[in-house]
């Protein structure tokens, strides 16, 4: 969030990074009714199993990860906009100021206004506020901080009917290895960064090319709600110019490997650590596709299909490459840009063995 005056007063500025955090905490969703003891209780607990976790993400990955760790917080609802918040706000607000500077004075403001757009993006927020279970945020500060969203883990582990400890130590299993991919491998944070930095230089911010690329994408998104186009991305076609799918590619790329690895972390642990897993698994993916009608139109709408293939398209990926040539030769893959997966070789994990290694998984043998 900004500090003082009102977003509009910041040279460049595309988003009221206050309205966001305002409008977000006006519309998201109260939490479960728990009492004072229960929500100490689940407080403790969470935090207690992430540090379990870690050793189990260690053992699973053989990463090696910095000793002092980013801590972990245990957050409500509104804690986790807030957080997320000045992650984009530390994210964009700079290389929104540097695309501000090569247009004509004015220009961006006057095709979106930074209300507007605080606006929505506290909409958007207030929707995933009560969805999200967990994440490591890499861009509030410095390191990254491990959020764990206390309400929304009890939601959800009370709307599945699992066990209560075993449900969160699976959560804590994603999103701990998350932590370990980015303190053990520190120049992701950096390749993100730069990602997303080449995105918004290829932007083109004219109104008419604007207009055009929204009435695609809502094309597209109507499409879906009537059964056609399941493999769109809703909102995320604005930014499918020529220039920047090639980038899109290789974030979406890197985001199902980080993603797929955290999953595979997740169901290699065993019954004598996650006993009810095989339930919590089967019960977790009916969630993800969405509660009802509505539910599924704003996931459409915001491009969560599109995340759910990173998780299934990952998972895949870092399973047939750890299954050619074992852990330590999937590890490969963290050494630097060149060795991260391209896009086509999510679905054929075989190529990038290939490609890496010199050896075809079945002459792996």
């Amino acid at each position: 969030m900004s500090d003082g005056g009102a977003a509009q007063d910041v040279p460049g500025s595309m988003v009221d990074w206050d309205l966001a955090v305002n409008t977000a905490r006006r519309l998201a969703r109260p939490g479960p009714e728990v009492t004072l003891t229960e929500a100490e209780a689940a407080v403790r607990e969470l935090r207690e199993l992430a540090e379990v976790a870690t050793g189990h993400v260690r053992q699973i990955t053989r990463m090696d990860a910095p000793a002092e760790t980013p801590p972990t917080r245990v957050v409500d609802r509104h804690d986790w906009v807030a957080a997320n918040v000045k992650g984009l706000e530390n994210l964009l607000t700079p290389l929104v100021t540097e695309l501000a500077a090569k247009r004509p004075p004015g220009r961006i403001a006057s095709t979106i206004g930074p209300r507007m757009t605080g606006l929505q993006a506290g909409a958007v927020l207030a929707f995933l506020s009560s969805k999200v279970l967990g994440q490591f945020e890499i861009f509030a500060a410095e390191g990254g901080t491990l959020l764990l969203v206390a309400p929304n883990i009890v939601e959800a582990e009370r709307s599945l009917g699992v066990d209560p400890t075993d449900f969160r130590l699976w959560v804590c299993l994603h999103e701990v290895t998350h932590r370990v991919q980015f303190t053990a491998v520190p120049w992701l944070s950096g390749y993100l960064h730069g990602q997303v930095a080449k995105l918004v230089e290829h932007t083109d911010l004219d109104p008419d090319a604007l207009r055009e690329r929204l009435w695609t994408a809502l094309k597209e998104v109507l499409g879906a709600v009537k059964g056609q186009h399941e493999q769109g991305q809703g909102l995320l076609a604005l930014v499918q110019t020529p220039a920047q799918r090639e980038i899109l590619d290789r974030i979406t790329a890197f985001m199902s490997l980080v993603e797929g690895h955290a999953e595979y972390v997740m169901d290699a642990a065993d019954a004598s650590v996650i006993p009810s897993l095989p339930v919590i698994r089967e019960r977790f993916q009916q969630r993800r596709r969405g509660s009802g009608p509505l539910d599924r139109l704003i996931r459409k709408l915001l491009g969560m299909d599109l995340k759910m293939r990173q998780y299934s398209d990952g998972s895949r990926f870092v399973r047939g490459v750890v299954d050619a040539v074992g852990m330590d030769g999937f590890n490969v893959v963290w050494t630097d840009a060149d060795t991260l997966p391209k896009k086509a070789e999510l679905a054929a994990p075989q190529d990038w063995v290939y490609r890496i290694h010199g050896i075809r998984p079945a002459e792996s043998a």
